[in-house]
């Protein structure tokens, strides 16, 4: 965007604000009249010189009483002649009076146009003459120089010029004064302007501290600073790499509020906002900062487009999500009550809540503006510079934007519906946005939309519906809406593409799940009777069975409807993508498998398609990762991986673990193959949390492998003790902010034990010992019995020593035996052990 006046600069953007009003007011001036306002400037006393050239420029310029005073020709060309008399003026030799009035003429003569700049320009040095002035303690002068600098700086090559001359840093450092005026403010931020119109000269405006003070001018009273400002950020914000220091300097704020002004006098800063806030929006992150403030991003597809649009004949009103409004028990015989719609709405009963009304509002704004052709203008967006012409958009409030996204998914346009569902996949970041879209009727369409011949259209529809459901009441909307159905047809279609499976698998698997996790299923765990750990780890997996038949006795409904549109080829799809999948792919595929299971006829489906042996593969996989080292050793893109990697193997363990409740599904797999890998990722780095799962697997595992014929699994019951029901124990003791829970996890643990000496060694590898002296102080007589045998049987082993005496026990031991309590004995024969 360019402020300045030169008529004959090729320009990316010209603002109509600043460059229009100086053109209309300067230009077409003869040279007599801007000589005269000169003079009327140079009338202080001291400035002799000054308007005794003025003087003389102002006869030669008089041709007499027949002379045409607007001949612009035969004026300037007399009148140039006492240019370079004004340019040597500004030399640093003459009276600081003089130079001003120097160059306050110049400024006047320099508002002429291209021509006029091109006469002062011709003069070498005039540019650092020029400069050199900024830094006068004259505030008119200063105004002058940074006038007389905005208008030269509007053609490219003096542009350069003045940069090269260091014109920015003293424009910036004017700018940082205390003492600077309103009218030298705009004529520096109109300089700035015009530099920011090159590229590889924006980095100077971040690196300076004048960005701050270029933001926090948006909030000027003076209209003029304003937009400025505002064209600034709009060029500065044309270069992706701006992004950052922009949004730190806090100007999406700004710019919302300012686009959100109504006022007539603001449209040019509108314009510019909006602009810029088209080009922040291109990042994911920023795009979501403005729609948290209120706004949409809403593709231009072009008035064209719109011509398909056809309102629904007359009916009875309906919400913009498919919802009748409600009928009146007394209809009007003249159709009164169709017209006034609140005889019935307003009814306590039947009134709509806030985003019905939102939708039924933006839906009415859209609509209309559709009928009458003024949606979109043709001109609209040609100022979006470094955008492809099919890469257009405009920013709407999100009432509108929501609306208008909605009523261009039933357009005819390819291209036009490709966008809008994009968007609207783009704008789901919140659950606010997915109700709006819910409640503005855009799930319906997005649904019919992946049955489109067009592969991108489908493409942009799953998307959206992947970034929708994330919202729980999306997902009851889909199943309402018969979308089940759909998502499972595109499923079997083996002409969709990976891209689409993969965002149709994740919005099954949201709608599928039902929100049990395995941590709430083990804090069911029984470890406080007095069995034994084997029979301990039994109830354990039978809580586990319990919970699952109880979750699925709740959604019985749920799934004979399923039954009824999952079949075998769907499955079969599901396994090939599982098998065939990212790791993060085959983690939403096993989730979605893991509720088909809950039917024996689905089962068997997985079973025929030889789910178990894709499952065996992740395992394998998971083993390769699991026994890699530390993670805090990797780079980051390998960690990523290797949790994507460790999700697909909890998953495929969680589904293993359910299709062993089928018979069927036993006797096809290799049994001891699977306990191998359970046993093996449960001795690996793998988190606790899908240790958990590998436990209860290998459990139902062990007592199901007589099915399946295979007689020689060994008992895992210690392995599963020492690598997942002690450190879960340790855990809970260094995490629980519950002492309950802290108090049942040390009791336990010294249930455990019993004196076995792998059991020992495994409290101190999974660091119990720092917490169990914590338990010494914090314990009440249970709790410190039991730390006291825990700890006696960790100092049996001269390694744990320095870690008990480094955990502050000694002074905690010879306390309690000084107290001579129920316990002093324990802790006097434990401090012996102790080389203290």
């Amino acid at each position: 965007m360019l402020p300045a006046v030169a008529a004959a600069s090729p320009t990316p953007h010209t603002s109509p604000s600043i460059s229009s009003r100086l053109r209309r007011h300067h230009l077409g001036l003869s040279f007599q009249t801007r000589l005269l306002r000169a003079s009327a400037r140079a009338s202080s006393p001291g400035a002799g010189r000054a308007r005794l050239l003025l003087a003389g420029a102002f006869a030669s310029s008089d041709g007499g009483a027949g002379q045409d005073v607007g001949s612009s020709a035969s004026t300037t060309g007399s009148g140039s002649a006492y240019i370079g008399l004004f340019v040597r003026m500004l030399g640093l030799d003459n009276d600081p009076r003089d130079r001003e009035h120097a160059v306050c003429t110049l400024w006047q003569y320099s508002l002429g146009g291209r021509k006029s700049m091109d006469e002062i320009m011709q003069f070498p040095g005039c540019i650092v003459l020029i400069i050199s002035l900024l830094k006068s303690e004259s505030t008119r002068t200063c105004e002058a120089a940074a006038g007389l600098l905005r208008n030269v700086t509007s053609v490219q090559l003096y542009r350069k010029m003045a940069v090269e001359s260091g014109a920015m840093e003293e424009i910036f450092s004017l700018l940082c004064k205390s003492t600077v005026t309103p009218e030298t403010i705009e004529q520096c931020l109109c300089t700035i302007w015009n530099f920011s119109i090159d590229g590889n000269w924006r980095y100077k405006i971040l690196r300076s501290d004048v960005l701050t003070k270029i933001v926090n001018y948006l909030d000027d009273e003076d209209i003029k600073v304003k937009e400025a400002a505002g064209g600034i950020i709009s060029n500065l914000a044309l270069s992706a790499s701006n992004h950052g220091p922009l949004v730190e300097a806090g100007v999406i704020l700004k710019l919302v509020r300012l686009l959100q002004t109504k006022e007539d006098d603001y449209k040019i800063i509108r314009k510019e906002a909006r602009s810029s806030l088209i080009q922040l929006a291109s990042d994911d992150y920023y795009h979501s900062l403005i729609i948290e403030e209120g706004l949409v991003r809403v593709p231009l597809v072009g008035s064209a487009a719109y011509k398909a649009f056809r309102p629904l004949p007359h009916s009875w009103p309906s919400f913009p999500d498919g919802s009748e409004i409600q009928r009146s028990s007394r209809p009007s015989k003249y159709g009164a009550t169709e017209l006034l719609l609140g005889l019935s709405v307003n009814e306590k009963e039947t009134k709509p809540d806030e985003a019905k009304i939102k939708a039924m509002i933006g839906r009415s704004n859209q609509q209309f503006l559709a009928r009458v052709g003024a949606i979109e203008l043709d001109d609209e967006g040609k100022d979006q510079s470094g955008s492809e012409k099919n890469d257009l958009y405009t920013i709407l409030p999100w009432v509108d934007g929501v609306a208008r996204l909605v009523l261009i998914l039933g357009l005819e346009g390819v291209s036009a519906i490709k966008k809008a569902a994009t968007a609207i996949g783009d704008a789901s970041i919140n659950e606010h946005m997915c109700t709006s879209f819910k409640e503005a009727g855009a799930v319906k369409p997005l649904l019919q939309l992946l049955k489109h011949s067009d592969i991108t259209v489908r493409e942009a529809a799953a998307y959206a519906l992947e970034k929708l459901s994330v919202s729980s009441t999306i997902c009851q909307k889909i199943k309402a809406e018969g979308g089940l159905e759909l998502l499972v047809n595109a499923v079997k279609d083996p002409n969709n593409s990976i891209e689409q499976l993969e965002k149709i698998i994740y919005t099954l698997s949201r709608i599928f799940d039902r929100g049990t996790t395995m941590v709430d299923s083990l804090d069911s765990y029984d470890r406080t009777g007095s069995e034994d750990v084997t029979n301990s780890e039994r109830s354990i997996q039978g809580d586990i069975e319990t919970g699952n038949n109880r979750s699925s006795h709740t959604s019985v409904n749920q799934e004979m409807a399923s039954e009824m549109i999952i079949d075998f080829d769907a499955i079969s799809r599901l396994t090939k993508v599982m098998k065939e999948g990212s790791p993060s792919l085959q983690a939403k595929v096993c989730s979605v498998l893991e509720h088909l299971v809950a039917s024996e006829q689905h089962a068997t489906a997985m079973t025929a398609a030889f789910t178990g042996s894709v499952i065996e593969a992740i395992l394998e996989i998971g083993v390769i990762h699991g026994t890699r080292g530390d993670p805090e050793n990797l780079d980051d893109l390998s960690i990523v991986v290797t949790e994507e990697v460790r999700q697909a193997v909890s998953a495929a363990v969680r589904l293993l673990t359910r299709l062993l409740d089928f018979d069927l599904f036993v006797r096809s797999i290799n049994s001891e193959k699977f306990t191998s890998l359970l046993r093996r990722m449960l001795k690996s780095n793998f988190p606790l949390q899908s240790k958990d799962w590998f436990a209860a697997c290998l459990i139902k595992l062990e007592s199901r492998a007589g099915l399946s014929g295979d007689h020689g699994v060994s008992s895992i019951d210690m392995e599963i003790t020492i690598y997942e029901i002690i450190p879960r124990l340790v855990d809970q003791m260094m995490t629980s902010f519950s002492f309950e829970n802290k108090r049942s996890a040390v009791i336990e643990l010294n249930r455990i034990i019993s004196g076995v000496t792998e059991y020992i060694r495994a409290v101190a590898a999974a660091g119990g010992i720092f917490p169990l002296v914590k338990m010494l102080e914090e314990g009440d007589e249970d709790a410190l019995e039991a730390c006291l045998a825990i700890l006696y049987n960790l100092s049996m082993d001269p390694e744990n020593h320095p870690a008990i005496i480094a955990a502050g026990a000694v002074p905690l031991l010879k306390r309690i035996a000084l107290a001579e309590g129920p316990h002093w004995t324990s802790a006097l024969q434990l401090l012996r052990t102790l080389p203290v």
